[in-house]
Parts: C-alpha cells; structure tokens; sequence
C-alpha cells in the first residue's frame, strides 16, 4: 500500500453511502460536500497521506503546516431514510493519472469496502467554457438501474455528456464502484470553471438534499451566489468593453 491512513475515530455505521467532493472544476463538487459536512456536524475520523499528492503542506492561520491529504467524516441517521453518511473531502487530488487511480483504489480497498459502502455519489462540476445563468445538473450512472433511481432527483441525463468522460476522483470511484457491485452515480453542476462557483453548487446541493430526505439551511450559499452574480457582471462587462475595441479596430 502506498498510502497511509491515520484513524481519529473508528465509528460503527451500518452500510453509509459515500459522498466524494474532492476539488475539481469550479470546485463544485467540493463546495457542496463541505458545506453538507459542516452542516450535518459531520465528524472526522480518518486521515490520508500520499505520495501521490502534492508534495506540499499548507500553512493555517496559526501558521501551522497541514500536510497536504485526503480527509473522512461521517454523520449517522441523516435525513427522512435514517442514512450513515461517510463523506471524502480534502483540498487536493493526486497529481497523476495513476496517482489518481491508485489512491482511489487504495481508499476504495482498505476504507470503504470494509465499511460496506452501500452506494456512491461523486459531486463535481461539468466545465462548459462559458458564463452560465441557469446551470443543468447532469449525471452519469454505474448502470441502467442506478440511472432510473437518480432521475427523479431532477438530474439530466444527456447523452453523450460530458462528451470528454469524467477525469479524477469522481469519475474512478464510479468505475470501482462497477468492478466491486456497489451502486454508483455521478452528479454534476454545470459551470463555466473561471471561479468558484456557488450558484452550481447551490443546484447540487438541491438534489442532494432530495436524495438525503433533508432540508438545509442554504443562507451562507445563497449569499456566496450574490457574490458570483456581481463577478459575473464584471466579467460581462469586460468582455464587452474587449469586443469594442476588437470591432474598432477591424472596423
């Protein structure tokens, strides 16, 4: 094994789902994880260390070093169906193509296999390249049977979307989950990828409070959606003073 787990706490929890929300484009993924974490009072309990991530420790605002790693909380009972959530969250991914595979797989094998996952869900974000107004949620699914039991959550199913796959942590634990029979689904806000993008993650968040049977408090995102809204406008406006110029210029 080539990574190491450190254990904070070893919970009992009667077949969680999974919910990954590593960073990614727009950081979508990662923003609704975290906020669902902190919002259920969701407890630490494991820590991952790699020599597959960065080779780097950040500094806190104590100016203490935090190794760069992949961090586990849970939460028990949540929501209408009384599920053990185990969430996957951390700052960085591996920085390989097969760091990314083989540190997936190694959490796959020694962490959530043993706790008898019982479904996945990977949260990111779907890069379109442009400013969107009204973001699509799309998902990917392990088979046809998991596709019908996310449809209903108001997630799009579009054909050969993304045309490009799913790269990074959220598309290999799909693929695992495949290899090891355990119900898989990928869900996706749509997003230009410039900045961090709350309005996307705040339509994610709305299927996963769906697919969890609960309600959250959605303030502090509404809030951070206001902020993209006037960063939205600022980038339109640029880009229209840009055009102007282009056209008196060819003019």
């Amino acid at each position: 094994m080539e990574s190491t787990i450190r254990y904070s706490e070893r919970p009992e929890l009667d077949r969680p789902i999974l919910i990954e929300g590593l960073p990614g484009v727009g950081n979508v993924g990662k923003i609704v994880a975290d906020y669902m974490a902190q919002k259920l009072d969701a407890k630490h309990f494991a820590s991952v260390i790699s020599k597959y991530l960065p080779p780097q420790v950040l500094v806190n605002q104590d100016n203490v070093a935090v190794m760069a790693s992949n961090e586990l909380f849970y939460a028990k009972d949540v929501g209408e169906s009384h599920l053990d959530v185990i969430f996957l969250l951390g700052d960085f991914q591996a920085t390989t193509p097969e760091g990314q595979f083989k540190l997936c797989e190694e959490m796959m094998d020694e962490i959530f296999l043993k706790y008898d996952v019982s479904t996945i869900f990977t949260l990111g974000g779907y890069g379109t390249g442009q400013m969107v107004k009204e973001p699509r949620v799309l998902g990917v699914a392990s088979d046809l049977e998991m596709k019908k039991k996310m449809e209903p959550y108001g997630i799009e199913f579009a054909p050969g979307e993304p045309a490009a796959g799913i790269v990074g942590a959220s598309g290999i634990f799909i693929g695992l989950g495949q290899f090891h029979g355990i119900e898989a689904g990928c869900i996706m806000g749509e997003t230009s990828g410039y900045f961090v993008d709350y309005r996307s993650g705040l339509r994610v968040l709305a299927v996963m409070e769906k697919i969890l049977g609960i309600t959250f408090d959605k303030t502090e995102m509404e809030e951070k959606c206001q902020q993209i809204d006037e960063l939205e406008g600022k980038v339109l406006e640029y880009q229209a003073s840009q055009n102007k110029e282009n056209l008196g210029y060819f003019g």
